[in-house]
């Protein structure tokens, strides 16, 4: 979900497609998983767009509290934003081939897309909503906040991610400056049977120096990493 050259279309505006949305919603037989939502959005949403309580701070696209707080405060119930997402994630505007203002269509479809819709809907435009705690520390935050237990297995976040390696087998015995480098840059060096392009290359950019040494000494202290090994990273 990228930023369009305009703002963000007035919710009434959009009420024809949410009542769509909403109606084919409500013909299927499944149950959003607001939980599953909110890691899909970390993983596929948050790179573009701020959300309070998802603890994602990217400008490229509408910060989503901004574009709904005035229908909340209006009365707008959950399940009415949950439709305009819905509807703006199957049929985004145009594309003009400029991935910087261009969002593609169906970046999640199916019951994923229920899960994202709903997560957004409950939380989007929420005066004071917040990430929860994650326990662990400050780099346990910054480890849930990102999304990254939805790609990598880490024991200590109860995470099972397999997208990309399992963290605790993968950092065992590296250094603090080889975790860092495995963030900032992870195509550099590829954890084989993984491919390049598969984790996002932009974490130097979107954490604060303070939110990577965070991350940094968390994963070294949970995987045993610090030792100076010469494991594999990035993927």
């Amino acid at each position: 979900m990228t930023k369009p050259p305009t703002p963000i279309r007035p919710l009434l505006a959009l009420a024809a497609a949410a009542a769509v949305a909403l109606g084919a919603s409500a013909c299927g037989t499944t149950t959003a998983d607001v939980e599953n939502g909110r890691t899909l959005f970390i993983e596929n949403c948050g790179t573009c767009h701020a959300l309070a309580e998802a603890g994602t701070k990217a400008q490229i696209g509408p910060d989503l509290d901004d574009a709904f707080a005035a229908a909340r405060a209006a009365g707008e119930g959950g399940e009415t934003i949950e439709g305009v997402v819905e509807s703006q994630i199957a049929y985004p505007r145009p594309g003009n081939g400029d991935p910087a203002v261009s969002m593609p269509a169906n970046l999640v479809e199916g019951q994923d897309l229920e899960d994202v819709a709903a997560y957004v809907g409950k939380w989007a435009g929420v005066p004071g909503a917040a990430p929860p705690e994650a326990p662990g520390g400050p780099g346990a935050q910054v480890f849930a906040e990102n999304g990254c237990g939805g790609c990598h297995a880490l024991a200590a976040a109860n995470s099972g991610g397999t997208v990309g390696p399992d963290l605790d087998g993968v950092l065992s015995g590296q250094s603090a400056a080889m975790i860092h480098d495995s963030i900032v840059d992870p195509n550099a060096v590829l954890t084989t049977g993984y491919p390049a392009n598969v984790m996002p290359a932009n974490f130097g950019e979107t954490l604060t120096t303070e939110e990577l040494n965070d991350l940094v000494q968390y994963l070294v202290d949970e995987t045993g990493g610090g030792s100076g090994g010469s494991g594999s990273k990035g993927g």
